[in-house]
Parts: C-alpha cells; structure tokens; sequence
C-alpha cells in the first residue's frame, strides 16, 4: 500500500451525526481529524430527501443541538431547507469546514493489527489512517428497492423519494406512487394537485395522527432571542412530553389502545368515504410500525384525481403496474416511497476487523454492538446511530449527543491509561445485547406486524427499548470493565 495521510480520528459522513462529533472533537481540543463525506455536500439524510413536503415530525426546538439552540425555527416542525440550513450554520459557526472533505466515499476500511490503526480507502483509491474510526453513516443512508418483478422494464419516468428528480416536471401526469410510510404521507398532499391522476399503492396502511404544527411567530422567536431561558424551557417540555410516549412502546402496550381511539378519530373526521376509510384503518397495534403525523394525507387521498389501491402488486410492466387481479395500471412516472434499508445493514462499504473478519460476517446473524456504539473485534472502530440506537418516541439527536459524549470518554481514557487499543469484550456485547433483546420481546414492536425496524428474521436491530434519560446515564461514562485497554 502507499504510504496513507495520518489523523488521530477519521469520521465518515457529515450528518447531524458526524457534525456532532466534529463539532465535540473541537470543543475537546483535538483538532487531527477529517470528516469524509462521499456527497458534494453536507446534511446526511437532509440533504438527500429534497421530495416535496420533506419535514422532521420531531417538534423543531428539540430536533436540534443542544449546544447550538435555534430562536429561529419558523414552525413547530421544520421543513427540509430549513433544517439543511441549520446543519450548514453550525458547520460554520463550529469552524468544521477546514475539516470536511467532499466527494470522499469510503470503500474499504481495515484494522492493521501491527499499528494499531485503521487504514481507510476513499474512492477506491487513496488511503488515510487514523488511531480511531468513527462510523457516522445513519440508518436512513441508503434508499430501499422493492424486489417487485420487472421494475427494470419500466420505460417511463421511475425514481426513489430519497432520490427526487427535481428536473421532471409532475404536471398533468399519470403518477404512481408506491409505499405508504412518512415520505409519501408528505409528498403525496403537495404532487396530487400538480398531476393529472395518482394512484398510491398500499399494502399496510399506516397509524396516522394529527401534526400539532403550527406558524412560530416573529414575536415569539424575538423572545427566544431576547430570553434563551425560553427556549431551553420549550425545548425541555417537548422532551418529557414526548419521553413519557416509551410506556407505550416499551412497558405498557395496552397504553397504544388509548392512542388508537384518537387516531381512528382523526380518520373518521377526515374521511367521508367509508371503503376508503376501511382501507385507511390498521389492523395491528399503533407503535408496531412508525407512528406517522399529518393534518393532510387523508384529505389528499379524498380527493377524486387520487386513487389507493390496496390489491397487491403482481409486476411492473413497461407501461406501469400490474396488479393481481390483472389490472394494469398505466403511468407517465412511479415513485417509489418504499424507505430505507435501515434494519439489514448499517454500514455501507467493506469494514475489516481483528482476524480478517468483516462487520457484515460479524453481523451475519442480525447487527448488534455495545449500545449501539462499539462492536467486539473492531478495535477503536465507534458507531454513531448504531444498532438498537434508533427512537420511537423522542428525537435521535437527543441519542447522536449522547453516544458522542460516550466516544470522547473512551478516547480519553485510553489517552489517559497510554494504550493503543480500545476493544469490547465479546462477553461484555453479549450479555449487552441477550438482555436488550429481551426487553425488546414485551414491546410494541413485536406484536405481531412487519416493519423496517425488524431484520427478516424479525430480529429488532435498530430501536433502543426504553427511556433515553436511561440511555444518557448509561452513556455518561465508559465502562472499564467492558473493554480490554491494550
């Protein structure tokens, strides 16, 4: 190999996760490192999902650093370009951009055993190295194709909703929609009006309750400039009003019923049609799939140039859909709002590990690490949004703080004791994840429905199953006796 360009940590990917941790490696004093980024451009998840209507359904003032607190938010629950933005002031504000590299996409990252570094590969052909390597590549990075027959025959307009085509222009088409989760339940209010017919393809339908947004005004945000102790006020009463969502998820089930009765009151408000609203209505527990927020998707698909179609897809034609009752379905464009591999796989390229292993042979049975941050045979290797991180209830930059806080502990400590190698005790991940597992098995999650928060096996790999207040204690401080200090 040629000689690599040295820093004491890479970070790979410049959303909210690895701005965090950038912006904390700063704050710490430790100014040798590169955030990779394989886009020409910051913002992760915010910068790739442009459809339109694209928003955050976390309240605004708490899907943000609490280091960098926003007066400004112009609604309660922020819009795409408005959250983009915000992740690009602080990138500026945090002095992060001397530190990011773009169009960087790892391919390769590999532990040498002799240095104790990792060595990693960026566009199949240069190589850096680092003493650690942070993972902050999110669950929500890599659209999810449908395995529906003949989608490559397709020849008219066909791309993700995590991918949207800016340059075609929806007007006066036949449009179909494929998927039924947060994208389309967004996007679908805001292209029905342009296009002349859309039919959306359900084959769950999704709990929906109503979005309590609102305009902020300027008169409120002048206060919150004025008195930052209102907003860190605000910012506290949605966090435990959202927190104490958990004992439905996670400790008392029977608690959804309750939630179900104002959902299915919000279907009935919205929906005169009653086939339509037979459609509309699940038939699992609310929590089981995500809980999905909106003031307009039933009213969109009220509307008569919009079908759903809830008989099962049986191929895509060159002309559009077939459906198994034979019906074939003809558009100009399809979208396919169909997610996110988010429960198979989190790391996106190949990353080689103590023996040779890779995570993807580590991981063959379902992803699983140290609370979501480390895994056993990858020394100094860190995970930001890992396995079993993920929220149900609360916002996920609550969780990125937290885990970062947890890496700066351990980097210190191994400053502090003069080793080179961090690495988790297999026993440690173990017991780790057989008691996580467990807690799991009781929660809303697993009663019974089909959810990209489950492997195919129907193992839970990306939620973490309780308070968050929990997780932050237990991220506080590294535990010594989990890990070997070589």
């Amino acid at each position: 190999m040629n000689e690599a360009a040295r820093h004491q940590v890479i970070i790979i990917g410049s959303g909210f996760a690895g701005l965090c941790m950038g912006i904390r490696l700063r704050q710490a004093g430790i100014e040798d490192f590169v955030i990779l980024e394989q886009a020409d451009d910051i913002g992760g998840t915010w910068r790739d999902n442009t459809y339109p209507g694209a928003g955050c359904d976390v309240p605004s003032h708490l899907y943000s650093f609490s280091f960098a607190p926003n007066p400004d938010w112009s609604r309660m629950f922020a819009s795409q370009p408005e959250i983009w933005a915000y992740m690009q002031q602080c990138a500026d504000r945090f002095g992060l951009r001397p530190f990011i590299r773009l169009n960087q996409r790892v391919t390769r990252a590999e532990f040498d055993e002799t240095e104790d570094q990792w060595r990693v590969q960026v566009n199949g052909e240069a190589w850096l190295q680092a003493r650690f390597l942070v993972s902050g590549v999110g669950a929500l990075s890599r659209p999810a194709q449908p395995d529906i027959p003949g989608l490559s025959s397709y020849t008219g307009k066909l791309f993700h909703s995590a991918r949207w085509d800016h340059n075609y222009d929806l007007t006066a088409k036949k449009v179909g929609v494929i998927g039924t989760g947060a994208s389309t339940i967004q996007l679908l209010p805001n292209i029905a009006p342009l296009a002349a017919y859309t039919t959306v393809f359900q084959r769950t339908p999704p709990w929906i309750l109503p979005k309590p947004d609102r305009m902020i005004s300027p008169m409120e945000r002048s206060l919150y400039r004025r008195y930052p102790f209102l907003l860190w006020l605000s910012r506290q009463v949605i966090y435990w009003v959202l927190e104490w969502r958990v004992m439905g998820f996670v400790l008392h089930p029977g608690v959804m019923k309750l939630v179900e009765k104002k959902a299915l009151a919000h279907l009935t408000r919205q929906t005169t049609d009653p086939a339509l609203r037979a459609k509309l209505t699940p038939q699992y527990t609310l929590g089981c799939k995500r809980v999905l927020i909106s003031n307009d998707y039933y009213q969109a698909l009220g509307r008569k140039d919009v079908a759903l179609e809830t008989t099962p897809i049986d191929r895509v034609t060159p002309s559009g859909v077939r459906t198994r009752d034979g019906v074939d379905h003809e558009f100009d464009a399809i979208i396919l709002a169909t997610g996110f591999q988010a429960a198979e796989a989190v790391i996106p390229f190949d990353l080689i590990g103590l023996g040779g292993v890779s995570l993807n042979q580590a991981w063959e049975d379902g992803a699983e690490a140290m609370l979501g941050v480390t895994v056993s045979g990858f020394p100094n290797f860190f995970m930001v949004v890992g396995p079993n991180s993920g929220l149900g209830h609360s916002s996920m930059i609550f969780m990125i703080e937290s885990q970062v806080n947890y890496i700066l502990d351990a980097m210190n400590k191994a400053r502090e004791l003069g080793v080179r190698q961090i690495h988790l005790r297999s026993r440690a991940q173990r017991l780790f994840n057989e008691s996580l597992q467990h807690r799991l098995q009781r929660s809303v999650w697993k009663s019974g429905c089909q959810s990209w928060y489950q492997t195919k096996s129907g193992k839970i790999t990306t939620l973490w199953p309780g308070f968050t207040v929990e997780y932050r204690r237990r991220t506080r401080k590294v535990n010594e006796a989990d890990y070997e200090w070589l």
